[in-house]
């Protein structure tokens, strides 16, 4: 496996982690391992002092000890350390090694110290206890020494028995680590399996991956991986949508272009019939220019996915510019367009392309299907401090049941189909404004006349008054 196998960056990981716990457990088992050493020998040294002080006694006012043998005894060992005693009272030597380091701070009485030093050039661990004698003044110290290397031989073996120990365990850990986690990552592996299995499918099989059997801590990417497909299922089916909706109502102009352009390449045609027919179809080339044009705009509204980064928009300005914008048109339609902002500034939380999309699309839909002489007003209102975009017209209006439907995709009402237009303009328009966390309602102009298309935007900051009620 590769640098970047799972597996391989798991039991690394593991081996690093067991090897730091290794070394911790061992010098800790070593300090252990050297109390116990350390107060097993000092027990059996204590022992052979205290059995030692136990013989001291007083006779005749000379002072008298008896060395048992199991005093010496009991400090027998297999690596025959050496043992040096010495009885010492007010300083004086009583018996035992003169040389032996005489303690420099006498413990208390009954009380067994113990202490290391260099003796005869070898490390000596030291045993004192100090006794009072009934009618003997001043107290009696009695001292044992031993060597070490019964102390190091045990402390040794200990040590290396730990070491054997966790030596072991690291052994086996790298032998069952990859086994166990390539079972451990089984699951993944049959996630994978599905997955490849969708990628194989013709076609390409976009449902969601199974929960159940997925451990918890994968979960949180198969989830993601679900939602990855959600999305791309989405996509697909919009993206079919749009070629069944385009195919569909492409068909129209193109089969008026054909019929035209025969028309005008007939050789009995006359110049004026060949002059009409190509004015034909430069109308049906400007009706599959707006179509194309509003089927891409569609596309790309619905691809937006998430909210845009919506910022600080002044709707006044934004809306302005745009009606300023269409007063050509309005000019070619003979409608007239008025404007009437607000008092004051009003900042909405939304994107500035798509507000001049959505203000395009309305105006463009008011003019399109209003009677010449018409009126249409847009404003840009607040009521109860909440922002609106309203675009009244005093045309024929869109009956009450109709009005969700021309939401719908190329819907268009019985009466407008003589009429240029693709039906596609409202769907943008409340796809966009859906981005914008914004809202389109459709509803009756005022006194009943005409149509009004409002749109309540997301206030950036309080407005400072209310020019329009409701």
């Amino acid at each position: 496996m590769g640098p970047s196998s799972l597996t391989t960056r798991l039991v690394v990981a593991l081996a690093g982690a067991l090897a730091v716990l290794a070394l911790v457990l061992g010098l800790g088992g070593a300090w252990l391992i050297h109390g116990v050493v350390e107060r097993s020998g000092d027990r059996v040294l204590a022992g052979s002092v205290g059995a030692i002080a136990e013989t001291l006694a007083l006779e005749d006012g000379e002072l008298t000890l008896d060395l048992p043998p199991a005093a010496f005894g009991m400090l027998e060992n297999a690596e025959h350390d050496n043992v040096y005693y010495a009885v010492r009272h007010q300083g004086r030597l009583v018996t035992g090694y003169a040389d032996l380091p005489f303690a420099e701070q006498i413990p208390p009485r009954d009380t067994v110290a113990f202490r290391y030093e260099a003796f005869r050039g070898q490390s000596v661990r030291i045993a004192t206890v100090s006794r009072l004698i009934p009618r003997l003044k001043g107290a009696v110290v009695v001292q044992v020494a031993e060597t070490l290397q019964a102390r190091d031989a045990l402390r040794a073996r200990m040590v290396g028995g730990l070491a054997l120990l966790e030596g072991a365990l690291l052994l086996g850990a790298a032998l069952t680590a990859r086994p166990a986690l390539r079972w451990g990552l089984r699951p993944l592996a049959r996630s994978r399996a599905l997955v490849e299995d969708k990628a194989r499918a013709a076609p390409v099989e976009l449902t969601a991956l199974p929960l159940a059997p997925v451990p918890a801590e994968i979960r949180p990417f198969v989830e993601a991986v679900n939602a990855l497909l959600a999305r791309l299922e989405e996509s697909t089916v919009r993206m079919r949508r749009f070629t069944g909706d385009a195919s569909h109502q492409m068909r129209t102009p193109l089969a008026v272009l054909r019929m035209h352009l025969a028309l005008a390449l007939r050789p009995e045609a006359t110049q004026a019939e060949r002059a009409a027919a190509l004015r034909d179809v430069e109308g049906a080339t400007l009706s599959l220019e707006r179509l194309l044009t509003q089927l891409l705009a569609l596309v790309r509204a619905e691809e937006r996915g998430a909210l845009p980064a919506l910022q600080r928009v002044e709707l006044n300005g934004a809306v302005a510019q745009v009606t300023a914008d269409f007063v050509p048109q309005a000019l070619r339609a003979r409608v007239e367009v008025h404007f009437e902002g607000h008092a004051s500034e009003v900042f909405v939380r939304a994107d500035p392309v798509l507000v001049r999309e959505v203000v395009g699309n309305l105006l463009d839909n008011a003019l399109r299907y209003h009677r010449p002489g018409g009126l249409v007003a847009v404003r840009v209102v607040c009521v109860d401090a909440v922002p609106w975009l309203e675009i009244e017209d005093n045309g024929p209006g869109i009956p009450p049941e109709e009005r969700e439907r021309v939401f719908q995709r190329f819907h268009r009402l019985p009466r407008d189909q003589s009429q240029s237009g693709s039906g596609l303009g409202l769907s943008i328009v409340r796809s966009l404004a859906e981005h914008m966390a914004a809202e389109v309602v459709l509803r009756d102009g005022r006194e009943g006349v005409g149509l009004t298309a409002a749109v309540r935007f997301q206030a950036w900051e309080p407005v400072r008054e209310a020019s329009y009620q409701r």
